[in-house]
């Protein structure tokens, strides 16, 4: 005969369960975070440095692009494949950033259109994807990373679009790459 729990018992396997999760996607999204952010202010500054030292084809280093793709894929299927349970959280911050990366996908298309002023509205859209993911995870710093995003989105837009590449590298590493290894050191445990 099971031993029926009390209130005070209940709340405490609920919040034990809540905590878990919150752990688990918090601390799992650190990597996609982090291979993101190294990735993007690497290419971000490499086009600005290659350009500005007069190199005939900066927009080469946006190749690196094509491994952490591949590398992010791989990581998500393992990931999916070892997951003992499918939160809602997983399936609204996987949707989330499905939408993120197809309106970059959007954007990216029409560079011509936009005059090449792309990484402003990049920005925004990265902007949002974190914002909307510290709030949902709770966490201050990951929301900190959007208002950091969106703010250099607003200069971004008021500079010529070499020197975009220049504050889009450093507010990835601000906006992505502080709070992912702030999710990183602080969410280690694992369900």
């Amino acid at each position: 005969m099971e031993k029926e729990l009390s209130s005070k018992e209940s709340l405490a396997i609920i919040t034990e369960m809540i905590g878990k999760a919150k752990r688990e996607a918090a601390g799992d999204g650190s990597f996609q975070i982090l291979l993101w952010g190294w990735t993007i202010s690497l290419c971000n500054l490499g086009h600005y440095g290659l350009e500005k030292s007069g190199y005939e084809h900066p927009y080469i280093v946006w190749l690196l692009i094509i491994p952490a793709i591949l590398i992010s894929v791989i990581y998500s299927i393992r990931k999916s494949k070892n997951a003992r349970v499918k939160t809602h959280l997983d399936v609204v911050l996987n949707q989330l950033w499905m939408a993120v990366f197809v309106g970059i996908i959007i954007v990216l298309a029409f560079m011509p259109v936009l005059r090449y002023n792309q990484s402003p509205v990049i920005l925004i859209l990265a902007a949002l994807g974190m914002f909307a993911t510290g709030t949902l995870i709770r966490v201050s710093m990951v929301k900190l990373g959007g208002i950091i995003l969106a703010a250099a989105a607003i200069i971004a837009f008021t500079l010529p679009v070499i020197d975009q590449y220049l504050v889009s590298g450093i507010a990835i590493v601000l906006g992505y790459l502080v709070p992912g290894y702030y999710l990183k050191r602080n969410y280690r445990e694992r369900v």
